[in-house]
């Protein structure tokens, strides 16, 4: 992009500050952060440091604030973007305009780069969109407003909105969201000696890049030269010989999820992305897995707490809302476990030591319950439980729930006869931890296998259901077998 337009836009929304300071000179130039102390064994930005910078910002001394993030590496400068008030960024903004590399805006937190892209004219962000990677630039502009979006769209060059079109054209999460359209493709009658000829040549093509697709003349993958081979064997052989035929083709539609176990479990560096005729489209990289298997990890923990995204810089509006409809949902299964209970009055009102103990049962089978949901999700996610091994997990968690039962309710069962002096009560605890256990352990694999198997995402609403199911059975097999009984 232009620095002078970016400059003029921030100028125009940060305090007045002096001029940027010059250009540092090449020899001053660090090639690590931790030369200027602003890092700590963690690698995370010293609390002194961050502390500094913010003084020097409060105080105008924009020269100071310059040098000392310049040293940083910009996935450093993004997350020290994170670390300010929503308030103090632009100013920030700035103070390092120079800095503001597309680098730094592909490493923002996505809340933090809407809000500064939000700050901007739409063609201000169509030229940082174009000097970005279409994924990189794909990420920047599909959560703004379709109609924000559209505005940076029309201010973009033909090849580059085309481009950034087709990919939003994809699902969200999707590998053709997920893909780079920076690769090299040569067809199968180049030799050796013709492709490093080439490469050699084309000043347009990616400046960075792994390996070399072949292609056949309908543009389809037949195979893969990596450049150590390319650079080790003789000119004159063609690269139909050479290249390997085996490789891992990813459709556009493939949820990113899915592309991430690929690469994990073909242990690949990189992918070809196909459309629905198998013509090559696309190019994924390990560099964006890590950060989808990051991702992922983090999506399914929060959603099994109803956290919602779980992102510190994430709107407090947005956050509430999503964490009180979860409240709300657990509110209801509250009452109707709360219900079972009601059925009891009599009883708790006649031995109301039933009411000093219920919540053991309960409780140990919600804990028991959550247990094995975090590792059927997982299970899940990870492609390790399919339709093949889906009986054996549940008989091999019946088995868990039982053991971990029967070894529950003999501590409980003993501890209450001792403590109350009552066998039939000792008993009565011992035989309900045993069937709440029990009922955690099928729930807990039952509810997130029904899920998936109705195209639900099993992160989301299996701990409602898994908790329901504990509480009511915990409360209704005490109660219910005091009452029998004769406890109460």
């Amino acid at each position: 992009m232009t620095q002078t337009d970016l400059d003029e836009e921030l100028h125009d929304r940060a305090p007045d500050a002096p001029d940027a300071p010059p250009e540092p000179e090449p020899e001053a130039h660090k090639d690590s952060a931790k030369d200027s102390e602003s890092l700590d064994e963690d690698n995370h930005l010293k609390s002194d440091f961050v502390r500094s910078v913010k003084d020097a910002l409060h105080e105008d001394d924009f020269e100071r604030v310059y040098d000392l993030v310049e040293p940083l590496h910009p996935a450093d400068i993004a997350d020290l973007f994170e670390l300010f008030d929503e308030r103090e960024r632009l100013g920030l903004a700035r103070a390092i305009r120079d800095l503001m590399s597309v680098e730094v805006i592909a490493e923002l937190n996505d809340w933090v780069r809407e809000a500064l892209v939000e700050a901007l004219p739409a063609d201000v962000v169509a030229e940082i969109a174009e000097q970005l990677d279409t994924d990189d630039a794909v990420a920047m502009l599909e959560d703004l407003d379709e109609e924000d979006q559209q505005a940076v769209l029309a201010e973009m060059e033909p090849e580059d909105r085309a481009a950034i079109e087709s990919a939003l054209s994809y699902p969200e999460e999707s590998a053709g969201r997920l893909m780079s359209r920076d690769f090299v493709a040569v067809p199968e009658t180049m030799t050796v000696g013709d492709l490093i000829d080439f490469l050699r040549e084309h000043r347009e093509l990616p400046t960075e890049f792994w390996e070399v697709f072949i292609v056949d003349p309908m543009h389809r993958p037949i195979g893969t030269c990596a450049l150590s081979w390319i650079l080790r064997t003789p000119r004159n052989i063609p690269l139909y010989d050479v290249m390997a035929r085996d490789q891992t083709l990813i459709p556009a539609d493939m949820d990113q999820e899915e592309v991430a176990l690929r690469f994990q479990k073909y242990a690949l560096i990189s992918a070809a992305v196909v459309d629905e005729a198998g013509r090559l489209i696309g190019l994924i990289t390990v560099d964006d897995i890590v950060h989808i298997i990051q991702e992922e990890a983090s999506e399914d923990i929060l959603r099994l707490s109803g956290a919602g995204d779980g992102d510190i810089n994430e709107p407090i509006l947005v956050t509430v809302r999503t964490r009180l409809a979860w409240l709300v949902v657990n509110l209801g299964t509250a009452m109707i476990a709360s219900s079972v209970v009601g059925l009891f009055q009599g009883a708790i009102a006649k031995f109301a030591i039933l009411a000093v103990l219920m919540p053991i049962v309960s409780g140990m089978g919600g804990n028991a319950g959550t247990q094995t949901l975090a590792v059927v999700v997982r299970a899940i996610a990870t492609n390790q439980l399919t339709d093949s091994n889906t009986v054996r997990m549940i008989l091999r968690e019946i088995r868990i729930a039982l053991t971990n039962g029967f070894a529950l309710g003999a501590l409980i069962g003993t501890g209450t006869w001792l403590l109350f002096q009552n066998p039939l009560l000792g008993a009565v605890i011992a035989t309900a931890m045993v069937v709440n256990n029990l009922t955690a352990g099928l729930a807990g694999i039952l509810v997130p296998v029904t899920l998936d198997r109705f195209r639900i995402d099993p992160a989301v609403s299996s701990a409602v259901f898994v908790t329901t199911a504990t509480d009511t059975m915990g409360f209704f097999s005490f109660l219910g077998l005091a009452v029998l009984t004769g406890l109460a």
